[in-house]
């Protein structure tokens, strides 16, 4: 199998290897803010495991959503699924590209480096006549070999976010809305704080959209150029750590390095606290 160049890869791509003996297709759907009761897709790729970032993928013992696992935790998670340490792995959902781009960045966070996004997901899937299967409970028999490696460079917790909120060489962008971002609507979880990170800069995670695709590279190169020189380390934030992943592999595609995802987000530092807010 021809491995793919980026971290995206096309439903031609796919379907020309669905049947590739190291391939792992995951579906990492989460419904999508604001759309917590949405319908539930029936259908899904032929031989998909769902991700469950809800309720596997996540530490469930923290008060905080979507917090990373220990690499321990992942291992054991990601080694249940039947995941090896040289499988090839295409994360899609059913929006488009909303959440697989979380499952993508998990992986790279544990230092898995042949994981992917299907660029349009689900919905280009169908559009273009590919085949589904009813979503079922599969029975996973044989577990796999994947190690965790983790990567602590690409992974920002409150602490590190304190410690360079005045350094101009960094650059921190939150994917909510600029109506969030400016305090001007309550957040969707209670009892946080409005406003945004000091010296934090606006990019709604849709901007990089274009329905449900990511945008071109020469689109992306432009969109983030008018915030940052591509040598600059940019730290992406959102609500809760998922769509900041979509911000991550947009700029990872536009070229931009290093890149890190904060974990916590709004749900951590929008927290009643002395964290500092505008």
């Amino acid at each position: 199998m021809e491995k793919p160049t980026q971290s995206l890869v096309s439903v031609a791509w796919l379907a020309e290897n669905l049947h590739q003996p190291n391939l792992v297709i995951l579906d990492a759907s989460l419904p999508p803010i604001g759309k917590p009761n949405a319908a539930k897709e029936t259908l899904k790729i032929p031989n998909a495991i769902f991700f469950d970032i809800e309720n596997v993928f996540s530490d469930t013992s923290s008060h905080l959503p979507h917090t990373m696992l220990s690499p321990e935790a992942f291992t054991k998670a990601a080694a249940t699924l039947g995941i090896n340490h040289d499988s090839i792995i295409v994360a899609y959902d059913t929006t488009g590209v909303y959440s697989s781009p979380r499952a993508w960045w998990l992986f790279r966070t544990m230092g898995h480096k042949q994981v992917f996004v299907l660029n349009g997901g689900l919905p280009a899937w169908k559009q273009a006549g590919q085949e589904c299967e009813p979503i079922e409970n599969v029975t996973l028999t044989k577990s796999g070999n994947f190690t965790a490696n983790y990567q602590a460079d690409l992974y920002k917790d409150s602490q590190d976010i304190l410690a360079v909120l005045d350094d101009k060489t960094q650059l921190i962008i939150d994917a909510r809305s600029e109506e969030r971002f400016l305090g001007k609507v309550a957040e969707p979880r209670e009892g946080l704080r409005r406003g945004h990170i000091p010296h934090a800069v606006n990019l709604p995670f849709p901007t990089i959209l274009q329905g449900n695709f990511l945008r071109e590279k020469h689109e992306l190169e432009n969109i983030y150029a008018n915030l940052a020189t591509e040598n600059k380390p940019l730290i992406f934030s959102c609500g809760s750590g998922v769509t900041a992943c979509i911000l991550a592999l947009g700029a990872e595609v536009a070229g931009y390095s290093p890149i890190s995802v904060y974990d916590g987000s709004w749900a951590a530092w929008g927290l009643p606290s002395d964290l500092p807010i505008e």
